[in-house]
């Protein structure tokens, strides 16, 4: 387990990773597959929301097509940092870290729940499951940029920082058939570097969280205590003795259905 001192490690849950092996699971490459050949669902009710836990169904989300590439302002010249997005659509974004957690039935509450999600994935964590990624993916799942060895960036070298985003760009592009558009920097660090490196490599914004779901609960980097439209909300990794990740998204999901919200594709807004 690495663990930062001082303000980062407020600002994060500690993370457990893994080695850097690298997957040969045959799964893997037919999930790559699979993940190519199934439509995503859109969120919508669905009939097992009891089965896991929900006291009424998701309500659906708002859907934005996407625009063409003409009708889009011009891109700054470095990604954006965002934590929060701009919206009266009454919809919170659940996000996930690392890639450590590999339950199947996290998959089938997805599925059944047909809840958006997005993943931030660093290689030497999430290397080893790539197939259950891949199935998560074919559900609606988005997959962004979480570095390949989850270093700190702030204060790094930009041929370091941009070797760990465009790296974890590749591998994400080979493995999972998808190239990222948005990269979530470990622990919530960067610095003007990041954003340069993070450019090159085809990122178009840094992705943080205003709310994290920890041991004590929700709590909040900064402004209203209670989950609020467009909150990014960052579901932390179990410290291995917690809920499980079925258990803490339920709980997440409950809280912004009492506030009247719902669950909303990231990948729309951003």
């Amino acid at each position: 387990m690495r663990r930062l001192r001082g303000p980062a490690a407020v600002l994060a849950p500690a993370l457990l990773l893994a080695g850097c092996a690298q997957s040969v699971d045959p799964i893997e490459r037919l999930g790559k597959k699979a993940a190519e050949g199934v439509r995503p669902h859109a969120t919508a009710p669905g009939p097992g929301y009891r089965r896991w836990g929900l006291t009424r169904p998701l309500a659906r989300a708002p859907v934005h097509p996407a625009r063409p590439l003409a009708a889009h302002p011009p891109a700054p010249a470095l990604p954006p940092v965002v934590d929060h997005v701009r919206t009266p659509d009454p919809v919170v974004f659940l996000t996930y870290d690392d890639g450590s957690e590999r339950d199947p039935r996290f998959a089938d509450m997805v599925r059944d729940l047909r809840l958006p999600v997005t993943l931030f994935l660093t290689d030497s964590v999430a290397a080893p499951g790539y197939g259950h990624f891949a199935r998560l993916r074919a559900l609606g799942a988005g997959i962004e940029n979480h570095t390949v060895d989850h270093r700190a960036p702030a204060g790094q070298p930009y041929a370091g920082q941009r070797a760990e985003i465009c790296g974890q760009q590749s591998r994400l592009r080979t493995r999972l058939g998808v190239t990222p558009r948005l990269f979530r920097p470990p622990y919530g660090s960067y610095d003007r570097t990041t954003r340069r490196a993070a450019a090159a490599c085809g990122i178009s914004a840094l992705v943080l969280w205003r709310a994290a779901l920890t041991p004590a609960g929700l709590t909040y980097r900064h402004g209203p205590h209670r989950l609020r439209p467009g909150d990014i909300v960052l579901v932390g990794p179990d410290e291995s003795t917690g809920p499980s990740l079925r258990e803490r998204t339920v709980r997440v999901v409950r809280q912004a259905q009492e506030g009247g919200l719902t669950v909303g594709r990231l990948e729309d807004y951003l």
